[in-house]
């Protein structure tokens, strides 16, 4: 294990050298071939650590910002590759694969339009040409749709998980982008600096393919590791008020569910006669049940016998945001997954008999969340579920002395 560690801090030792001999302005090529020799096959995770450390240390954000695209192009041919985000690719209409296609549509809209229209004006920089190559950079203004659903829907959540230097590293690039972009057309309008039209798109070119690297092999596995299916569900619905660039349509995204309604309905259930729910030590009408579980001062969460998330308490203070959303989802997909693991070990242990139950304790601000696992058994003992029951019990252990109900 101190092998291990004590590698990981040489690594990132190394590459803060690196960053540094960069922003000192030493030429690319060297460094390029030092960090081949110590650090082939960095991970994001490295990455995101060395942005962190050197915000840490004082390095300003516009300084790693200035650097971004340099350091891209050591890192880029060295990065390890993902594979956790490619299955999200491929799901239709999901936010990630919705990206993933307008970048292929940026790209054929630079091969098949803005290259050829810019070769054109290389021949004959005026006229008819000019007038081609504007409305071609023009069009490409339309990638801040791609940028501003990354800035305001990814970036958020990003932060929400403290990955928060990335974020505002990118969103200065992707400004950048942007103001290149508009200082090509100005020109362009004006027939200004025309001599240099050339040298500005193709920079622009460079950088948005750059970027296009950036999202795809540094963003998106990141986000893939940490965000939940909500999340992501919440972005896909959000998307639609910004807007899309550069492909002609957007599949709708259905994650998985199970309709527990119509589920229990095929099973024979039906709904309580008269309202009424009848236990063998009493009888509830529906609504005065529903009152109660919420009125408690706990969180309760009910996951059936197959994982599918069935029920949630509605407590005023909540410790746990719910969303109907997530009733008829497997309870897997319900947090990140760096943590699946751990959830189904959790009901595996249940499943077996192995455990009846399961307890964390974790700070949340003011609060100290007590959570609570049970297995829900019959009384012959098989397994019918698993219950959740989250509290904030710092105001119980605050508790001194004797209150008596007659004091």
């Amino acid at each position: 294990m101190s092998e291990l560690i004590n590698n990981r801090e040489y690594r990132r030792e190394m590459l803060k050298k690196l960053i540094k001999r960069l922003h000192d302005g030493e030429p690319v090529e060297s460094v390029q071939k030092d960090f081949q020799k110590h650090l082939d096959g960095i991970t994001t995770a490295e990455i995101v650590e060395l942005e962190n450390s050197l915000v840490a240390e004082g390095m300003p954000v516009e300084e790693i910002q200035r650097l971004c695209d340099v350091h891209a192009a050591v890192f880029g041919a060295s990065v390890e590759e993902i594979h956790d985000y490619k299955k999200l690719m491929e799901e239709e209409g999901h936010p990630i694969e919705v990206f993933k296609k307008e970048n292929r549509g940026i790209e054929a809209f630079i091969e098949n339009s803005l290259r050829p229209a810019l070769e054109n004006f290389r021949m004959e920089g005026s006229g008819e040409n000019a007038e081609k190559l504007l409305k071609a950079v023009s069009r490409l203004l339309e990638i801040d749709r791609h940028y501003s659903r990354k800035e305001n829907l990814l970036f958020p959540y990003m932060e929400k998980y403290g990955i928060t230097t990335p974020p505002k590293v990118m969103w200065g690039v992707d400004d950048e982008i942007r103001a290149a972009i508009k200082d090509a057309v100005d020109s362009l309008k004006n027939r200004k600096d025309m001599d240099n039209i050339p040298d500005k798109i193709e920079n622009v070119i460079t950088r948005v393919k750059d970027m296009i690297f950036k999202e795809e092999n540094i963003l998106f596995p990141m986000v893939s590791e940490v965000f939940t299916e909500d999340e992501w569900l919440t972005i896909y619905r959000e998307s639609k008020e910004i807007g899309f660039c550069f492909i002609d349509d957007v599949e709708q995204w259905k994650p998985e569910r199970v309709d527990v309604e119509k589920e229990e309905q095929e099973k024979g259930e039906k709904e309580a006669e008269d309202g009424y729910i009848r236990f063998e030590t009493g009888i509830l009408e529906i609504e005065e049940l529903s009152a109660m579980l919420d009125t408690l001062p706990i969180d309760i969460t009910f996951v059936d016998r197959n994982d599918t998330v069935k029920y949630f308490s509605q407590s005023k203070d909540r410790i746990f945001a719910r969303t109907k959303a997530v009733i008829g989802r497997k309870v897997q997909n319900c947090h990140p997954p760096a943590s699946v693991h751990v959830v189904e070990s959790i009901v595996n242990d249940f499943k077996s008999g192995k455990k009846d139950k399961e307890e964390f304790w974790i700070n949340m601000g003011s609060k100290y969340v007590y959570i609570r696992y049970f297995a829900v058994r019959d009384k012959e003992g098989k397994y019918l579920g698993t219950v959740e029951v989250t509290q904030d019990i710092k105001p119980i252990q605050e508790i001194r002395g004797e209150k008596r109900i007659l004091d």
